[in-house]
């Protein structure tokens, strides 16, 4: 297990791993976004 999160951390030091950061802040931060993630959260929520 200890190899999956030593790739998913070099993958977010990296450049292109910074810049999916980035774009997902900036997803989050949007209102209409936000929403929809919430709606989807309570679909998913509902079937456990």
């Amino acid at each position: 297990m200890a190899g999956v999160l030593d790739k998913i951390m070099r993958y977010a030091r990296s450049p292109q791993g910074r810049r999916t950061t980035e774009q997902v802040r900036r997803a989050a931060a949007d209102p209409r976004r936000r929403s929809q993630a919430q709606q989807l959260l309570r679909k998913f929520g509902k079937r456990r």
